[in-house]
């Protein structure tokens, strides 16, 4: 009796393993109708969603999911439907919400094709995948731009990548490639493909793709600017700089390898060699007010290690420069906060470095050495008197900006003015709680 059930099991489940094949194999077959129906009549768009469905059906089925044939027919389903999505984006006419939704059609219908390729032991089989996969290079690449141009940076890498991937199995199969149809396509594709693996921080897949296009001496200053920064988080900027300087060398007029350079020289602190840097990129940008704003600290950090060492007349040299280089970045906005507030903090650290020399004469009770410390004590507050207008601007542009806020607090502090060294003190603390000044206090 237990043989004769189990028997009987078994043929339940033949039956069913049929019946479950032959609805695999129907919806194959309906597929196959529905989106043959759809390329006739491309209004139709209830035939291309009955595609859709009834291939992911059919793909469901382990046995037809296994057949070569069923892969090449999603990915034709897909690739129709993002190709409808290209001609809706491209015509302006149509709406893509009037199609089946479906997540990344171009990608998908590469994967198909891609599997049914490996999958193919007929020539032919193989000769159809390989003609989809030259087929969906074009969806890829549009989608690719669509996802970039939305900054969905890593859609973008994969759907670029995937046209590389392509273009590689079809040449390696005798096929034509889409990258075959202009001299330097490939390198191109190459090439956004890496600023998408750039921005979506695959940087290890960017690394390779810019390695590959630096070593073909690919036409692009960016590829040199992008392999410093990725070389430069990987081992150090000084390591990094050879491809820096070698962009520098092949592209001398271009301002964002400059910029890079500059800031390359800031981190290192080679400020004799910013200098340089610096003024010839405001020969290349004289509007631009930063670069000035820039070389005024350059100068700025040279005066303060001239005094440092004591070389008077060298720091006094540089004072100078930093001081004409503020004025020239205000000379273009009278209203620029980093120039006004940088004059005020040059004052305000000459004034600084004065008062050790004060309190070096503080101890000399002698007539000669009361006068002198008398003579340095109003030196020191003429620095201070020459600091606060710019601090006083600066407060007005930004009455929440902390080092403005210090500023103002010493200064009036020294000037024995408590009550408004306080407001500062309190303004300052407001913002250091997080906290904001609504109004500037020199703006009452």
């Amino acid at each position: 009796m237990m043989k004769k059930i189990l028997l009987s099991c078994l043929s339940v489940l033949l039956v069913f393993g049929s019946l479950q094949a032959q609805d695999g194999k129907k919806a194959l077959k309906k597929a196959s109708q529905a989106i043959a129906a759809f390329n006739l009549d491309q209004t139709n768009k209830a035939k291309l969603q009955e595609a859709v469905d009834q291939i992911k059906v059919a793909e469901a089925d382990a046995a037809v999911a296994g057949t070569v044939k069923a892969w090449l027919k999603k990915g034709e389903i897909y690739g129709v439907i993002a190709t409808q999505i290209t001609n809706i984006k491209t015509l302006g006419i149509g709406d893509v919400n009037e199609l089946p939704q479906v997540d990344r059609p171009a990608f998908q219908s590469f994967q198909a094709f891609e599997k049914a390729f490996g999958m193919a032991e007929k020539k032919y089989e193989k000769k159809d995948a390989l003609k989809g996969l030259a087929m969906a290079q074009g969806t890829l690449s549009n989608m690719g731009i669509y996802a970039y141009d939305s900054q969905k940076y890593a859609e973008a890498y994969e759907n670029f990548n995937a046209v590389l991937t392509a273009h590689d199995l079809l040449k390696a199969n005798g096929g034509e490639s889409a990258l075959d149809a202009a001299e330097g396509q490939l390198n191109e594709q190459k090439y956004i493909t890496g600023l998408a693996a750039l921005n979506a921080d695959k940087t290890r897949a960017a690394s390779q793709l810019f390695q590959e296009l630096y070593k073909a001496d690919y036409d692009k200053p960016a590829i040199y600017e992008a392999l410093y920064k990725i070389e430069a988080a990987k081992t150090s900027e000084a390591d990094a700089y050879q491809y820096l300087e070698a962009g520098r060398k092949k592209y001398p007029d271009d301002v964002s390898l400059l910029f890079a350079e500059i800031n390359h020289f800031l981190k290192l602190n080679k400020l004799d060699v910013l200098i340089t840097k610096l003024e010839s990129a405001i020969e290349k940008e004289p509007d631009n007010m930063s670069l000035y704003a820039t070389l005024g600290n350059v100068f700025d950090n040279l005066y303060q290690k001239a005094a440092e060492e004591g070389d008077a007349a060298k720091a006094e040299d540089f004072f100078g420069k930093a001081l004409e280089r503020y004025n020239q970045a205000l000379a273009k906005d009278p209203k620029y906060f980093d120039a006004i507030y940088s004059i005020g903090a040059l004052y305000y650290n000459k004034a600084a470095a004065m008062t050790k020399e004060l309190v070096a004469l503080e101890g000399d009770y002698s007539k000669d050495g009361l006068k002198k410390y008398e003579a340095m004590k109003e030196k020191v507050f003429n620095q201070f008197d020459e600091a606060l207008p710019f601090f006083q601007k600066a407060e007005m542009l930004n009455p929440n900006d902390t080092n403005t806020l210090i500023a103002l607090k010493e200064i009036f502090a020294r000037k024995d003015d408590l009550p408004t060294s306080n407001e500062f003190k309190d303004r300052l603390q407001t913002v250091q709680e997080g906290g904001k000044n609504e109004t500037s206090y020199f703006n009452k």
